[in-house]
């Protein structure tokens, strides 16, 4: 595994006006409701050569059908995970060992009918709603839960 790279990426974590967060159901999970990582924040791939901001935009426009929102804040850090073993090989087409990723608090501007899971022609989620922060950890797949505990901790004022 340490002799793959880890992939570039940024997330979300998207606020509405109430200080809720957007989370999407993951469409490929028959058992989402109950699972834990059934439920994520956006997020995904940097193209080569693009910007972490302008690529949070980018896959907030691909994966919720809009970007009608206002960056808050960079987190200072790249936070890393890696792959549980039974995924390396799998997950990625098999090219990374986890994810590099750059995340962004952001501010919903637009009324919750722009969000449209549909808008790209293989939606990565079938359904979507807003969270107390606090609620992100417990959401979280487990290899993915150390990051979505910084964010809770670390993007909580923006959530007041």
């Amino acid at each position: 595994m340490t002799g793959l790279p880890y992939r570039r990426n940024v997330g979300a974590v998207l606020f509405n006006g109430d200080g809720l967060v957007l989370v999407a159901r993951r469409a490929h999970l028959p058992n989402a409701e109950a699972a834990a990582g059934g439920w994520q924040l956006p997020q995904g791939g940097i193209d080569e050569d693009e910007e972490p901001r302008a690529a949070i935009f980018r896959e907030l426009a691909e994966e919720i059908g809009t970007a009608n929102a206002e960056l808050l804040a960079e987190h200072p850090e790249w936070l890393t995970y890696d792959l549980p073993e039974e995924l390396i090989g799998k997950a990625f087409k098999g090219r990374f060992r986890g994810q590099r990723q750059k995340w962004f608090a952001l501010r919903f501007l637009g009324a919750d009918s722009e969000i449209r899971l549909d808008a790209d022609p293989h939606p990565e989620f079938d359904a979507w709603r807003w969270v107390e922060i606090a609620e992100l950890p417990g959401l979280a797949v487990s290899f993915k839960r150390p990051i979505y505990e910084v964010l809770a901790r670390d993007f909580a004022p923006f959530a007041k």
